[in-house]
């Protein structure tokens, strides 16, 4: 157990700053290393995609598609997935597998708008699932076994 006293960073972990304009000898000295005169030599520059007054080349493109902000996102469950989240324990396959209650097993970060459920992967015990989304694949792949799938979300009419 180390003493507060002898508590180092790890070698390496913090550079030495670059010491400049110490003199020629020292490899950066008089300019500093940044060349003569110009606008880069002097401080407060920021020159990030400016081009020097011609029109920067993410103004030159077009711009293409469309970003729909009201987008639902949606958090992905794999079956195999869930598999693997019961025969570790942490999912009772007893009990009806929500949003809260993947989230609590850590099989998903955050929720987000809701889980979809995907078919990847191979679930072998029976259960009960409630999500707003889930593929034909992975609601037959659930029923097969003799569980269930509630699809809460009710898809808006298509047209």
């Amino acid at each position: 157990m180390s003493k507060l006293n002898d508590l180092r960073d790890n070698a390496g972990a913090r550079y030495k700053s670059k010491r400049v304009g110490r003199g020629i000898g020292s490899g950066k000295g008089k300019t500093s290393g940044k060349g003569v005169k110009g606008q880069t030599s002097r401080t407060g520059v920021a020159l990030h995609g400016f081009e020097g007054g011609q029109m920067p080349i993410y103004r030159r493109l077009p711009k293409r598609g469309f970003n729909n902000i009201f987008r639902k996102e949606y958090a992905e469950v794999n079956l195999g997935r869930l598999q693997t989240a019961i025969e570790a324990g942490r999912l009772d396959a007893g009990q009806a597998i929500t949003a809260g209650t993947l989230v609590a097993a850590g099989v998903i970060g955050h929720a987000r708008d809701g889980v979809r459920l995907l078919a990847r992967g191979e679930l072998k015990t029976k259960v009960t699932i409630e999500v707003a989304g889930a593929s034909k694949a992975a609601i037959a792949a659930v029923e097969k076994l003799g569980g269930s799938v509630t699809v809460a979300a009710a898809k808006a009419a298509e047209g």
